[in-house]
């Protein structure tokens, strides 16, 4: 049992400092960060609420659940560091459109658990963005979904609409663990389990593993966020994410707009722009009123800028027109245009595996040199 042991140890400490520890590689001094033992991270003393509701940790087997996801989640600490500095970005957004509508601000913290703060976050099952809507619920609560435009990835968007969402559930569940759980599993679903089992309490019912499971990775996400330190984070203001810093504009598109161009008119890149408006899907903006965000301080003349642009660029780069021809395969006009076979299926809204066909027309702008633009 002893030499069991042994090996055992020895199994875990590699497991945990990873095979190359072994081979001299510098590896991270855990014993310097102090780390609190397990077995203390895990003792939490009444009260403790969530959504303002109070957690019923005297019962046995609602401690052991909440143990068991707060252990779980503390295993993995760089992504629980992720979910500390990525909330110096995104929190201060979400607690003003939380407070402006008088919801609880735990809230927040289901949104961690659905997408770790990541506007593009995709589930199996094609939940998308921040707080992980469905498309057909996303359309339900006024969220634009198209091949152009997924407003789920929009922080003030999607938050806005799952204030909307969970204003009607509590209107169903009177309950804010309840509304948390419907909005994980459905509300006909959980509405069914209550009738069943006649019971509506969320620490009483016996519900899907994934929504058992989910009002305490949402509570242990809020332990360990309101007091890092006591969990071994110990990171400082500067080591956050600062929170997104930009201009709101409003653009009234009349033909197709090239992000490139709104990025230079911005006195930008067309990295920055993209990564403010996540919901922007693909390369240009389209035909009607669209509300960006642009880098702070860039909206003054940023709109001159723009029509300026748009005129030199409808003179000076004028796109070539190719009709294709029998034989011609994508590959082929890019190789005799000179432009690369990606750039074509941009330009032209192309997919590689789908045929061209005699006639088709392809947009080809001439090479040209990337402008300089302001760091």
């Amino acid at each position: 049992m002893k030499s069991f042991q042994s090996k055992t140890g020895l199994f875990f400490l590699i497991l945990f400092l990873g095979p190359s520890g072994a081979f001299g590689q510098q590896q991270p001094d855990f014993a310097s960060e102090r780390l609190p033992s397990l077995m203390a991270s895990i003792r939490i003393t009444p009260p403790l609420a969530i959504f303002g509701e109070q957690v019923p940790l005297d019962n046995p087997d609602v401690r052991e659940r909440l143990e068991k996801e707060l252990l779980l989640i503390l295993w993995n600490r760089p992504q629980v560091i992720l979910w500390i500095k990525r909330s110096g970005r995104y929190f201060p957004h979400m607690e003003k459109i939380l407070k402006e509508n008088n919801m609880p601000e735990d809230l927040k913290y289901l949104a961690i658990i659905e997408s770790a703060l990541m506007p593009h976050a995709r589930s199996s099952q094609g939940a998308v963005g921040f707080w992980q809507f469905m498309e057909e619920t996303g359309l339900r609560y006024d969220l634009r979904i198209n091949p152009r435009i997924d407003e789920r990835r929009d922080i003030f968007a999607s938050t806005r609409a799952a204030v909307n969402y969970f204003k009607k559930l509590y209107k169903i569940f009177g309950s804010w663990a309840l509304s948390a759980a419907a909005y994980n599993m459905g509300e006909k679903g959980l509405q069914a389990e209550i009738l069943v089992q006649k019971i509506n309490s969320y620490f009483q019912l016996y519900l899907p593993l994934e929504t058992q499971r989910f009002i305490f990775q949402i509570i242990s996400a809020k332990l360990i966020l309101t007091q890092p330190e006591k969990y071994g984070f110990e990171l400082n203001d500067s080591d956050l994410y600062p929170p997104l810093q930009f201009d709101r504009i409003q653009l009234e598109i009349r033909q197709k707009t090239s992000l490139e161009h709104i990025a230079r008119a911005a006195n930008t890149y067309f990295k920055v722009v993209k990564d403010l408006n996540p919901q922007i899907r693909g390369y240009y903006l389209y035909q009607g009123t669209h509300h960006i965000l642009i880098p702070a301080g860039a909206s003054k003349g940023f709109h001159e800028r723009l029509q300026e642009m748009l005129k030199d660029s409808q003179t000076s780069d004028q796109a070539h027109i190719y009709i294709v021809k029998t034989g011609d395969s994508l590959s082929k006009i890019a190789g005799e245009f000179n432009v690369p076979l990606p750039a074509l299926l941009i330009w032209n809204h192309l997919d590689l595996n789908k045929p061209i066909h005699p006639g088709n027309r392809l947009i080809i702008y001439p090479e040209q040199k990337a402008p300089k633009t302001k760091g």
